[in-house]
């Protein structure tokens, strides 16, 4: 037996040609009052925005797209197979765009010149309104030229194209706030246990510390460096507590390249029954949250505000996007030091 039911009709989207009606206006009057053009009354702009908003107008983005030549759709390149750096990044230039209306789409190139390519080369046929390239370290270019594209590339936390526009944390800035932060809390022997002496930031946070410690007359240590590992954190400690005649005055803080290295430091002193942050301070380098806070006790660590790069990395496309000139060259973003329980808080903090 049929139903007597019958369907619900499908509601028909509203029109712009029914905003224009309710608002008193023309059809070319609103269009250009919700694209943001035009010349007319703040009143009169106002009023067309808000008839729009109170009658669920949905502004067709095809047509948009077509009408400003953009496609609202911005791609990010990245090498950081693990997403180490490239999610944070991402959810900081997200965050800039959404507001604009504008999509992220993440593509994961690896090292491989032709899947980088494939993947750039997607991204002019979806016509991107540009790109943004990201990695794991600041000394390696990714394996792709973005150079002459016909639109506008921002590299963040990577190494540029020359002449282009790039965003990095300040490394030295970095290491300094670990540094000093030791010289508050009284620490007199500070270590510095670091990563691969192929990575510039390894340099850079090494000379933060010398210049720290000769500042406040303290003796500096030669740092040592091995792999970016709990491993090597744990024989760090080997390094710095054992051999000689025992004359040689032990570290009571180290300041280490990263948070892995950190934990591991913070694993074999607890093992040698040495307390942190009692005895030996310890500072990471990242504040990778799912290291840092579950080491026992949570690492104090330099945050270096990758959401924060990101946003402006997302930003400065945004307005290059829109036509507004800046200069090439690299900016510096300063970090900040996540004070947590392995090595205290100063007398003032």
């Amino acid at each position: 037996m049929a139903s007597d039911v019958q369907p619900t009709p499908a509601k028909q989207p509203v029109t712009l040609r029914e905003v224009a009606a309710i608002a008193g206006v023309s059809v070319a009057t609103a269009s250009k009052a919700l694209n943001g053009q035009g010349r007319m009354t703040a009143e009169t702009r106002t009023r067309i925005r808000e008839t729009a908003q109170r009658l669920g107008f949905r502004p067709n983005s095809l047509a948009q797209s077509l009408l400003r030549r953009r496609s609202f759709t911005v791609g990010l390149l990245t090498n950081d197979t693990y997403g180490r750096f490239s999610l944070p990044l991402m959810a900081g230039v997200s965050d800039a765009l959404v507001d604009a209306g504008v999509s992220v789409f993440l593509c994961n190139v690896e090292d491989d010149p032709r899947l980088a390519q494939l993947h750039v080369d997607a991204m002019l046929d979806k016509r991107v309104d540009g790109i943004i390239a990201t990695g794991k370290r600041i000394d390696r270019h990714l394996p792709v030229n973005l150079a002459n594209l016909g639109i506008p590339a921002i590299y963040a936390f990577t190494e540029p194209d020359p002449g282009a526009i790039a965003f990095v944390s300040d490394d030295a800035g970095g290491a300094r706030l670990a540094v000093e932060h030791f010289c508050r809390l009284g620490r007199r022997r500070i270590a510095h246990v670091s990563g691969p002496a192929s990575f510039a930031v390894v340099h850079a946070r090494a000379e933060a510390y010398r210049e720290v410690l000769a500042e406040n007359g303290l003796p500096v240590m030669e740092p040592l460096l091995g792999p970016w590992s709990e491993a090597w954190g744990h024989e760090a400690v080997k390094k710095l507590f054992d051999g000689g005649d025992g004359a040689r005055e032990k570290p009571d803080a180290v300041f280490c390249g990263n948070d892995q290295i950190a934990r591991g430091v913070i694993d074999a002193l607890r093992e040698r029954g040495i307390g942190v942050p009692a005895e030996v301070g310890v500072i990471g380098f990242d504040n990778w949250q799912i290291v840092a806070e579950a080491t026992r006790p949570p690492l104090t660590s330099v945050d270096m505000n990758l959401a924060a790069l990101g946003r402006e990395a997302g930003l400065a496309l945004l307005s290059l996007v829109g036509g507004e000139p800046a200069l090439p060259g690299i900016r510096k973003l300063p970090c900040r030091l996540v004070v947590r329980q392995s090595c205290g808080r100063p007398p003032d903090g």
